[in-house]
């Protein structure tokens, strides 16, 4: 009797299987990496944004509170406001008094001098959000106090003034009152408070310093732009109390008071 060898079923894979597999782990494996590589540059991309949107929510939150708050800085300087330039950057200048202040020594009140402005950086040349604060009443109410640096990395800053009729740049006189009536009834900005200030604040895309491997004919991003309006609560009581007098029904002014009519 003859014993017949038992063959095992032996399988495996073919070449083409295995060509075919080959492309199929490549083709993961390379949209794994095109995935991975989008995330982490929208990561990059998203980041600075992210510290823009930030620095510019508590820069205005700031500005803000302060102008809620404003009053009168003195007899001679109410509220000033100025257009200037730095080069081909807006950087507005804006001094007032506001009541929104902590007293911190003794014989302090909550009224403090205030100013916002630009500064370049002398190493980097970025621009930086100050904001001076005096809290005495100094014999010039446009200098003096302490400086803290708000935010970084500004493309520009503009200040607009509302009279209730109309938006204007500038406003009040860094001179003092030294307009007569005739020239305060064609522009009202010259003197008292406007009712509300708009703020507008351009913050670089990415406010980092830039690679060395950048090229240097890439484009450059344009800035962010940020703007709110904030309402001088305390304007009218201002104007009111800063009055001489008062007017009758008739429309007759009385003495030390003057009529300013809009056309």
């Amino acid at each position: 009797m003859k014993v017949r060898p038992c063959r095992l079923n032996s399988s495996g894979f073919t070449l083409i299987e295995l060509v075919i597999s080959a492309a199929l782990m490549a083709l993961i494996l390379v949209s794994a990496y095109l995935c991975m590589s989008a995330c982490v540059s929208s990561q990059k991309l998203i980041e600075p944004r992210i510290e823009a949107f930030q620095s510019a929510r508590v820069a205005m939150a700031i500005m803000a509170a302060d102008l809620r708050a404003a009053c009168p800085l003195s007899k001679e300087f109410q509220f000033v406001g100025m257009r200037r330039t730095l080069g081909e950057v807006e950087a507005d200048n804006l001094d007032f008094a506001t009541h929104n202040y902590t007293p911190r020594r003794p014989r302090e009140g909550d009224f403090c001098e205030v100013s916002f402005f630009l500064q370049p950086d002398r190493e980097s040349g970025k621009f930086s959000l100050w904001r001076r604060r005096n809290p005495t009443i100094a014999p010039d109410p446009l200098s003096g106090g302490s400086r803290e640096e708000i935010a970084r990395g500004l493309r520009g800053l503009r200040f607009e003034y509302y009279d209730g009729y109309e938006w204007y740049d500038t406003w009040g006189e860094a001179e003092g009152n030294g307009k007569k009536q005739s020239s305060l009834r064609d522009q009202p900005n010259l003197s008292g408070m406007p009712e509300a200030v708009r703020i507008t604040l351009w913050f670089e895309s990415d406010s980092r310093s830039k690679t060395a491997t950048a090229p240097e004919n890439e484009a450059p991003e344009p800035p962010l732009r940020f703007e709110t309006v904030a309402r001088l609560n305390l304007a009218a009581a201002s104007s009111g109390s800063s009055g001489n007098g008062s007017s009758d029904n008739s429309g007759q002014a009385t003495p030390g008071t003057t009529i300013m009519g809009r056309n």
